[in-house]
């Protein structure tokens, strides 16, 4: 789930759709009730895109693609696909 304000970041947009992962962005300009979701789930101050996987907090797109780098992502996404 991915909270943006209306173009998802580009390089994670990639990243995820490489991967195969189905995700569902949340545009806060068109519906600014998902901004306030987005900060009760990851903090006021937060920037956007927020990501998260099922119920983790990933970060913005630097925190996703280091996920990756350190061959954490698989795993994060085959779990969620399992609990799905």
């Amino acid at each position: 789930e991915v909270g943006s304000r209306g173009s998802f970041e580009a390089g994670a947009k990639s990243l995820l759709t490489r991967k195969n992962a189905a995700f569902t962005e949340l545009n806060i300009a068109a519906d600014p009730a998902y901004r306030e979701q987005m900060y009760e789930r990851a903090g006021h101050g937060t920037t956007f895109p927020q990501i998260f996987i099922g119920t983790t907090h990933v970060g913005g797109c630097d925190e996703l693609y280091a996920l990756d780098r350190a061959g954490k992502l698989d795993a994060m996404l085959a779990g969620e696909k399992a609990s799905s």
